[in-house]
This record gives C-alpha cells, sequence and structure tokens, in this order.
C-alpha cells in the first residue's frame, strides 16, 4: 500500500471558488463601514480587515483538510479518506472511468439578496477516478451535502453509488506521477496510449 497526501501550495487553488463570495462579502462590509462611521476609508478598512479574517479561516480550514488527507493505493483499489470522517472506496475492477470530478467544498446555494448583488461558492474541479464504489460520510454532514449524496446515481446491480477519487487534488498532473503508474499497472485501458 502506499499513500499520498496533497501537495503543499494549493490554498490558491482551494480558495479560488470563494472569490465571489469574498468580494460580495468585502463590499457589503464596505458600505456598512462607510455609512455607521461616516467615513469611506474606514470602511474600506473595515471590509479589509473582515475579509482578511475570513481568508484566514480559510487557511486554517485548507491546512486541516489536507493534513488529515490521504489517498491509499493497493493492487485491490483505490482509497481516499479525510480527517472529517470522508472515505471513499474504489476496487480497480469498479473504475468506469476518468474524468473531471467536482469537489463541492461549500453550500452551492447562491448568497446575497435576490435583485441584489448575489455570489455562490463554484466546486472545485481536478480531474479524477469514476466508479461504483463504497461512500462513508460523518454521522453529521450538512442538509445540502446529504441531500447532494442522495442523488448519486446508484449501480442498478450492486446498489453500490458513484463515488470520485479527485486525484487532481493530490496532484494536478497525477497521470505522469506515481499515481498515474498506479493507475496504468491495474487498469491501463482507462489511462490511453
Amino acid at each position: 500500500m502506499v499513500e499520498f497526501r496533497p501537495r503543499a501550495g494549493g490554498f490558491p487553488r482551494f480558495l479560488a471558488p470563494f472569490i465571489a463570495p469574498l468580494i460580495l462579502f468585502f463590499f457589503v462590509l464596505l458600505l456598512l463601514g462607510a455609512i455607521l462611521t461616516s467615513s469611506t476609508p474606514l470602511g474600506v478598512l473595515i471590509g479589509a480587515i473582515a475579509t482578511g479574517v475570513l481568508v484566514g479561516v480559510l487557511a486554517v480550514k485548507h491546512r486541516r483538510l489536507t493534513q488529515g488527507t490521504v489517498a491509499r493505493f493497493s493492487p485491490e483499489g483505490v482509497e481516499l479518506v479525510d480527517r472529517m470522517g470522508f472515505r471513499v472506496w474504489l476496487r480497480w475492477r469498479d473504475v468506469t472511468r476518468i474524468d473531471v470530478v467536482d469537489t463541492q467544498l461549500a453550500n452551492p446555494r447562491r448568497m446575497g439578496r435576490p435583485g441584489g448583488a448575489r455570489a455562490r461558492v463554484q466546486a472545485l474541479r481536478s480531474v479524477g477516478l469514476i466508479g461504483w464504489g463504497e461512500r462513508a460520510v460523518p454521522p453529521r454532514i450538512p442538509a445540502w451535502m446529504r441531500d447532494r449524496l442522495a442523488r448519486v446515481p446508484v449501480d442498478p446491480a450492486t446498489g453500490r453509488p458513484e463515488v470520485t477519487i479527485p486525484l487532481g487534488e493530490f496532484d494536478p498532473v497525477w497521470q505522469r506521477g506515481p499515481m498515474g503508474d498506479w493507475v496504468r499497472r491495474y487498469r491501463p485501458d482507462l489511462m490511453g496510449p
């Protein structure tokens, strides 16, 4: 068994889906700060500080996620686990394809007022393995996530859900590295020439 952990330096990629909500947050606090203090420069300062604090919170969350996330490759298949309690297991024979994997880190619902400024957190996109596997989730997950998982396709023959393992989150060029070597060894039909 070989373990892979996400590469360091992935914070900008992690932060990217949050940019629109952070910009909205900054402008809302800028306006509130400017109105409450009667000073535009103070409003800008309040918006910048509050947005900086949120970016710091996201940095801490990113560090926690990456430190506890591991992909384990073995002759039987690939397993993905994280410190939150998510576990995905995919046997080599059950991998159906390599494709784009969307990892939704926050509620995809739009934030803001109807008719006003609105933003939402986009999914993190990478390339990974997709197939019929096993999934374990922590007992306490947000309702939006539970709803999304309930809508995942299920293999009619086995009843197993479609699961994804976003290998691109570990290494954006994983196909050319050691993880790609594992896939070529056990499922060369998926990698092409």
